[in-house]
C-alpha cells in the first residue's frame, strides 16, 4: 500500500477548508490502494516524510514568505530525506490574502533541491477558498494519490 502524506498548518478556517478538500479528493472514485497521514508542518517527523510515497504540502504565505511552519518541516526533513526522496510526486497548495508568489517561490527551491516531481500545477488561493479552489484542492489530492496506485 502506498501512503500519502499530507503536511499541513491549517491556522484559519480557510486553509481548514483547503486541506479537507485535498483530504476528499484522495478518497475519490477508483483511487484505491493509498494510506493517507495527514500531519501538522510543526510535528511532522523525518521518519514520515521517508514513509511517505508521495506528498501535499497546504500552508499560508505569511508576509510574502512560506509560512514558518513549513520551513520548519523542511529544515527538519530536508537532510534525513535528501536522497532517500528523489523522484516522489508533490503537490502544493497555498493560502494567502493578496499574493503567494513569494511563499510558491520559497517552496520551489527546497523541493528542486530534494529532488521531488512537481505531480500537478500548484493551487493558488487568495482570499475566501471558493468552489473553484476547494475544486482545485480536490483535483490536487486526486491527482497525487492517483499517482501513487499500484
Amino acid at each position: 500500500m502506498s501512503r500519502l502524506l499530507v503536511v499541513h498548518h491549517t491556522v484559519s478556517p480557510s486553509l481548514h477548508e483547503m486541506v479537507e478538500s485535498v483530504r476528499a479528493g484522495t478518497a475519490a472514485d477508483g483511487i484505491e490502494g493509498i494510506e493517507v497521514v495527514t500531519a501538522a508542518a510543526l510535528v511532522a517527523t523525518p521518519t514520515q516524510a521517508l514513509d511517505a510515497d508521495g506528498y501535499v504540502l497546504v500552508a499560508p504565505a505569511n508576509l510574502g514568505s512560506m509560512a514558518g511552519a513549513l520551513k520548519h518541516f523542511f529544515d527538519t526533513i530536508y537532510y534525513p530525506c535528501l536522497d532517500e526522496t528523489r523522484g516522489r510526486p508533490f503537490g502544493c497548495a497555498i493560502h494567502g490574502n493578496n499574493d503567494v508568489d513569494g511563499a510558491l517561490a520559497d517552496l520551489d527551491k527546497i523541493v528542486t533541491g530534494l529532488g521531488w516531481t512537481k505531480a500537478a500545477d500548484h493551487v493558488r488561493v487568495i482570499d475566501t477558498p471558493d468552489q473553484e479552489a476547494r475544486d482545485a484542492c480536490w483535483n490536487l489530492g486526486a491527482t497525487v494519490a492517483a499517482l501513487l496506485m499500484d
